[in-house]
C-alpha cells in the first residue's frame, strides 16, 4: 500500500493523519441476495483510517499510529467476522459483515477510542478495500464526526 492515494474528507482541522494497515478475515453474508457471498470466504482487507484534530497529546501526537492499528488488527485479524457478536449480527442486515458495515464498524471502534482522549481527535473516514477491485469508504455525517 505504499503511496496509495485515498479520497480525502474535507475539514478545517489543523492536523490530519492517515494510518494504513491490513488484516485477514473470513466472513459470510447471511442473505440470499448475497449470492456466492453467502458462503464462508476470506479476504485480505486493506484499510486506511483518517483522523483529524486541532490539539496534540502529551506525547506530541494527534494519536499514536500503532494504537489505531491495534484496535482493528488485534480484534479482526485471522477471525471469522460473523463470530464477533458485539460488532456483527446475522439477523439484522444493518449489522451483516458486508464491506460497508465492516468499514462503519472500524469507524465506530476508532471513534470510541478517540472519544476517551483529552485532545478529542475525530475519525473522518475509513477506507476499506476488500478485493483488488472493490472498496468502500465510510464517512459519518458531520454531526456524528464532530460530536456537535
Amino acid at each position: 500500500m505504499l503511496q496509495q492515494i485515498y479520497p480525502s474528507a474535507p475539514h478545517d482541522y489543523s492536523y490530519e493523519l492517515n494510518k494504513d494497515f491490513q488484516f485477514d478475515a473470513a466472513h459470510f453474508v447471511p442473505s440470499e441476495a448475497a449470492g456466492k457471498c453467502q458462503r464462508i470466504h476470506g479476504h485480505t482487507y486493506y484499510a486506511n483510517v483518517t483522523v483529524a484534530g486541532d490539539e496534540l497529546d502529551e506525547s506530541g501526537f494527534l494519536v499514536n499510529f500503532a494504537l489505531i492499528k491495534e484496535l482493528i488488527h488485534g480484534r479482526f485479524d485471522h477471525t471469522l467476522l460473523n463470530d464477533d457478536s458485539a460488532s456483527f449480527d446475522g439477523e439484522n442486515p444493518d449489522r451483516f459483515p458486508t464491506t460497508e458495515v465492516v468499514a462503519r464498524t472500524v469507524w465506530e471502534l476508532v471513534q470510541a477510542y478517540l472519544d476517551g482522549m483529552p485532545n478529542k481527535p475525530v475519525c473522518l473516514q475509513v477506507y476499506l478495500r476488500e478485493t483488488p477491485t472493490s472498496y468502500c469508504i465510510y464517512r459519518p455525517k458531520r454531526k456524528a464526526a464532530s460530536h456537535e
